[in-house]
Parts: C-alpha cells; sequence; structure tokens
C-alpha cells in the first residue's frame, strides 16, 4: 500500500526499523508486515523476542499515525510509549517468517492514544497487548 519508504512514517531508523511495509490504513486500523531477519537486534537465538514483537506492535501505532499525517500534509509528532499492559505471547517468530501486525485505536483522549495490537504468523496469533502512546505535540 505504501509507496514511500517506511521510514517517511516513523521515526525509527536502521537497525531498529521493525516494519517493513503498510499494508492497510483505514479509520482506527492499521495492518503492516514484517519480514524476520537473521541480523535483527531482538533475536534470541533464531526467535523474535518478546521485545521484539512489543517493539513492531508500537512501529505499526507509530506508522498510523505517520500515515495520517502525510496524508493530510502536516507534521509527523513523535510518540512515545506510556504504559504497555495485557501482554500475552502464544509462539514467537522465527527467522524467516512474515508476521503481520494489526492494531486499533480503542481510544484517543488529548495526547494519549489507546491501541490494541495483535501481532500474527499465518493467521495464527503470536501475541497481544494494549499500549498507551503519548504524542509529542508540542514540536
Amino acid at each position: 500500500m505504501n509507496k514511500r519508504p517506511i521510514t517517511d512514517y516513523i521515526p525509527q531508523r536502521p537497525p531498529m526499523v521493525m516494519i517493513d511495509q503498510i499494508k492497510s490504513c483505514e479509520g482506527k486500523n492499521i495492518e503492516t508486515s514484517f519480514e524476520v531477519k537473521a541480523d535483527n537486534q531482538f533475536l534470541s537465538g533464531q526467535r523474535l523476542s518478546e521485545s521484539g514483537m512489543l517493539e513492531n506492535i508500537a512501529q505499526t501505532a507509530a506508522a498510523k499515525v505517520g500515515f495520517e499525517c502525510l496524508e493530510k500534509n502536516v507534521p509527523v509528532p513523535l510518540g512515545f510509549i506510556g504504559a504497555i499492559s495485557k501482554v500475552e505471547i502464544a509462539e514467537y517468530a522465527t527467522v524467516g517468517q512474515t508476521i503481520i501486525t494489526q492494531v486499533e485505536v480503542t481510544r484517543e483522549v488529548l495526547n494519549v492514544t489507546i491501541v490494541n495490537g495483535t501481532c500474527l504468523y499465518k493467521g495464527k496469533v503470536l501475541a497481544q497487548c494494549e499500549m498507551k502512546i503519548i504524542l509529542d505535540t508540542a514540536q
């Protein structure tokens, strides 16, 4: 879906980029894809760590904000994770797998956004959580 480099949508730069492509972004939802590569800094052996999957969810949420800002031609604000809760890890992605991450905005109050995020591989839930993200709107 995205024709621009993914780094136009998120503040992270290699080697910290944890999404490859925006597959869809509409309304309160965004879906991204990410191929787990052997040089990923979040690997534990051949598995993507819990931290890696949570970072993937956070960057997917950031990409939603970036996508919407670029569509409106306004600056993309920085966001910070305020809290992570309801973390459930069912399985771990491994090197060579491409995970699909879905994020849904459940609430927005002032500069705080609450999202539910899910990482999937071939339709099976690997990880899910709720995140509170604080946007720096003072830029």
